[in-house]
């Protein structure tokens, strides 16, 4: 069930749109900001909400790749596979996390810190490598500033 102030939050962002139904991705990105993720539930009450069928509201949810429609852990880790981040060192960092985390893509560490993910561009290509934990862009990386970048998100 759809908490008060998410309820609230959602029907504020409605009239910004010609109708209701366009204004779901900014109510699937509310409810994730305070629950993490957007569970079969929510949706549920989101496309009631918005006068959506579960099938709409879900080809949408899915469609983009930051609505997490499971459990992610605190961080979550996206790590750019563009052209230019495999040119310069990709597979570096890819190693080094697979090995520092013990966990692949799609998959959240034992202590739910981190999960890492995919992500086909984060646009700053000129200072490849990149990835993106949480919101915080962190370029031209290697392995040991790697090191430092994940020490911080304790």
């Amino acid at each position: 069930m759809l908490s008060a102030d998410e309820r609230r939050e959602i029907e504020a962002e409605i009239p910004r749109y010609p109708q209701r139904q366009a204004a779901c991705i900014d109510a699937l990105k509310i409810v994730q900001r305070r629950r993490g993720w957007i569970s079969d539930e929510s949706l549920r009450d989101i496309a009631e909400l918005l006068g959506m069928t579960l099938d709409e509201l879900d080809a949408v949810a899915t469609f983009y790749n930051l609505i997490y429609r499971h459990p992610v852990g605190r961080h979550v880790i996206l790590l750019c596979n563009s052209v230019s981040c495999w040119i310069v060192g990709y597979s570096r960092l890819r190693e080094h996390l697979r090995r520092r985390l013990g966990i692949d893509f799609g998959e959240t560490t034992p202590d739910r810190r981190f999960t890492l993910l995919p992500i086909v561009c984060l646009g700053a290509c000129d200072h490849a490598p990149v990835l993106m934990i949480d919101q915080d862009l962190h370029r031209d990386l290697d392995p040991a500033g790697l090191e430092r970048v994940l020490e911080s998100y304790r």
